[in-house]
């Protein structure tokens, strides 16, 4: 009897050691991913002064999905690009895939992923299997050269894949293209300490100091865990949400300009952001907005050092037999969503006339917003928001 309980304490101890290992794995991961998020908003963000919103890991998934029908330079460009290439193993061939599956169902995340390629082009079935094993991607064959029938296909997956919350994902689409990549996903802010709608009022937002606008700006009383970084001059507040997941919502000093927090970001300074963050006692006013983002990564991944994909030295042949495969777009649709929604609002009411009262802080002016899953500290989206009142 001693025996047998002390193999199932071995065993139970040997179980613990692995699950321990791969979480580890994960976070690993999950930390390559925020030094990509970073360096890709950086990028989207420096080429226009309007609001911004990036699902940095749909982004990554994309990426990942190609990679696996990928060889070559081609394999070895997408897995360095998005920062995960050292975290190949010898004799695991499955190991990345594994992780970002892990990853992806940690974060909760709906994903509308799919590759559509021209209807001559026969995609690989080995290929086809194992995005849809491992990232839920599927590949589909589309008549681009009827552009109206093509777009009206893509839009009617990925409405299907998320519920109907994305829509109209592709802009124009080129009759010569032989294949496009298509990413959705969306956020809806489900606070944990949601804003109670009765205390929503029309106030002043600042865009620059040309342009003033008036917002629904929502208030709450409460507990929040706030940080300040005095080299970049930029406050950190965290918004809890549900799934395990929150936001950061950054205001830089008035005399700081959004840009040079976009151009400073990065995954390290991510993660030390998180470790300033402190409880205290603070009112916030965070403006509602909507944001339906079109972002056309062909044209930032190049600056990212992904280049091979787009050209004709593409080696996709995992994907297809067709020689010359190459893709022709990545297109990201991302909806990010942030009003009072959340739990009970009655509590989220219940501080508002403390006394005495507590600081007030106020977001009316540009900020930027970073979603992330708190165990794994794994970027999910990150956004700026110039003017709320477009989207």
């Amino acid at each position: 009897m001693k025996i047998g309980i002390f193999s199932l304490l071995v065993r139970a101890s040997l179980l613990a050691v692995s699950v321990l290992g791969q979480f580890t794995d994960v976070v690993e991961l999950a930390n390559k991913n925020a030094d990509f998020a970073t360096r890709l908003y950086s990028k989207i963000a420096s080429s226009n002064d309007d609001n911004v919103a990036i699902s940095t890991l749909g982004t990554t998934l994309a990426l990942a999905t190609l990679a696996a029908g990928a060889s070559g330079a081609t394999r070895t460009e997408l897995l360095e690009g998005i920062g995960v290439a050292s975290m190949e193993k010898d004799g695991e061939p499955e190991r990345i895939q594994t992780l970002l599956n892990q990853l992806t169902e940690m974060t909760a995340q709906i994903q509308a992923t799919g590759l559509f390629m021209k209807q001559d082009i026969k995609a690989d079935d080995g290929f086809s299997n194992q995005v849809k094993k491992f990232y839920n991607a599927d590949v589909q064959n589309v008549n681009f050269a009827n552009g109206q029938q093509a777009k009206g296909s893509i839009d009617d997956y990925v409405r299907g894949r998320t519920g109907d919350k994305v829509k109209d994902v592709v802009e124009n689409i080129d009759p010569q293209s032989m294949a496009m990549f298509i990413s959705a996903s969306f956020f809806t802010g489900w606070w944990l300490q949601p804003f109670n709608v009765t205390f929503t009022q029309e106030e002043r937002f600042y865009v620059n100091k040309y342009k003033i606008v008036q917002v629904p700006m929502m208030l709450h009383s409460g507990k929040y865990y706030l940080a300040y970084d005095p080299t970049l001059k930029v406050g950190i507040l965290k918004l809890p949400c549900g799934e395990g997941n929150a936001m950061l919502v950054l205001l830089p000093d008035e005399d700081v300009d959004y840009t040079y927090i976009d151009e400073s970001m990065t995954g390290e300074v991510f993660r030390g952001w998180v470790e300033k963050l402190k409880k205290t006692k603070l009112e916030i006013q965070l403006p509602r907005f909507s944001l339906k983002q079109y972002n056309s990564l062909s044209k930032s991944l190049p600056s990212l050092g992904i280049k091979e994909i787009f050209g004709n030295t593409a080696d996709l042949s995992g994907i297809s037999s067709n020689e010359g495969l190459k893709l022709s777009e990545v297109v990201q649709k991302v909806n990010v969503e942030v009003d009072e929604t959340g739990g009970s609002v009655a509590d989220a009411s219940s501080n508002l006339f403390m006394t005495p009262l507590p600081p007030r802080l106020t977001f009316n002016r540009p900020f930027i917003f970073v979603v992330y899953h708190e165990a794994t500290q794994c970027i999910l989206y990150i956004g700026r928001v110039v003017d709320p009142t477009k989207n």
